[in-house]
């Protein structure tokens, strides 16, 4: 049995014993989509983080009829288990998981360590784009239980809702709006919602991408309060990071009330009106 409150992971080698199963769909989501094309796990579909998975003029993701032609157009049905990874530790492929979690498929996994680390390995990679036929897939109503907006996110700060800020300390300080590299991702201001846990989202993975143990991701979150608190909101800068602790708390550690505010910092740095606060969190 797992040592993690649910089976959300894969490991490597039973992913590679199951590559010729039908029932499955392998998805590769990268935060460089190039990388796909360089070499992926054979049979993996690739999709585009920014031009697949989110609407090309309202700043979200995709409404539930355009995630179902979507996924139904690259042959992946309500009956399929979805296996995801990507580059990065895992970052949008774990975005993609709270994705499908939020219009009701059950049926995803997300593959315990991240495309690099595959290939490290030496396990079998194509160039090939696999061919599978049209599929009919049916998005359910979003589960809102795991999704903030900017009023939950306004609400939290008079209730017992913990925050959890999971970008890198310089960022949650405010001495950077954004990493070198991704300036287009900036807001208007620097800093952190009040009251907010600083708590990185590398933190929960060892050198090589996987995750760590349930023992050592509760002691990483349990004395900030975290898995006490009656409910609790994750947020990065645009919402991939925090999916990825999203998935931690709420698959791995079986968290039961944790939402991914997606807005994140691009939206609540942007605001006008909110609070913000700058330099190292309180208390």
């Amino acid at each position: 049995m797992s040592e993690y409150a649910t089976d959300a992971l894969v490991e490597a080698d039973w992913l590679q014993e199951h590559l010729e199963d039908p029932q499955l769909r392998i998805v590769e989501v990268d935060e460089n989509p190039a990388l796909y094309a360089e070499a992926h796990i054979p049979g993996a579909i690739g999709l585009d983080w920014q031009r697949d998975l989110q609407d090309a003029v309202r700043r979200d993701f995709l409404g539930p009829e355009d995630f179902s032609a979507l996924l139904s157009r690259h042959g992946i049905g309500d009956e399929h288990t979805i296996v995801l990874y990507g580059d990065r530790n895992n970052w949008f492929a774990a975005y993609t998981y709270w994705y499908l979690k939020y219009y009701g498929h059950d049926a995803v996994r997300l593959l315990n360590g991240p495309r690099e680390k595959w290939i490290a390995d030496g396990r079998p990679t194509t160039t090939a784009a696999p061919s599978h036929p049209p599929a009919s897939f049916t998005a359910k109503p979003g589960d809102e239980s795991i999704r903030a907006r900017r009023d939950d996110v306004l609400a939290a700060l008079e209730r017992d809702i913990e925050l959890v800020d999971v970008r890198s300390p310089a960022e949650f300080t405010g001495e950077i709006l954004s990493p070198a590299g991704y300036e287009q991702e900036g807001a208007q201001r620097p800093g952190h919602i009040p009251g907010a846990r600083s708590i990185p989202w590398s933190q929960a993975v060892k050198e090589d991408g996987t995750f760590k143990s349930a023992a050592e991701l509760r002691e990483l979150y349990g004395p900030k309060g975290v898995l006490d608190a009656e409910e609790v909101i994750a947020y990065c800068r645009i919402g991939e990071r925090s999916a990825h602790t999203w998935f931690v708390l709420h698959e791995l550690l079986g968290k039961e009330r944790v939402r991914n505010y997606d807005g994140s910092w691009t939206e609540w740095g942007s605001l006008v009106g909110v609070p913000i606060a700058l330099g190292p969190e309180e208390g």
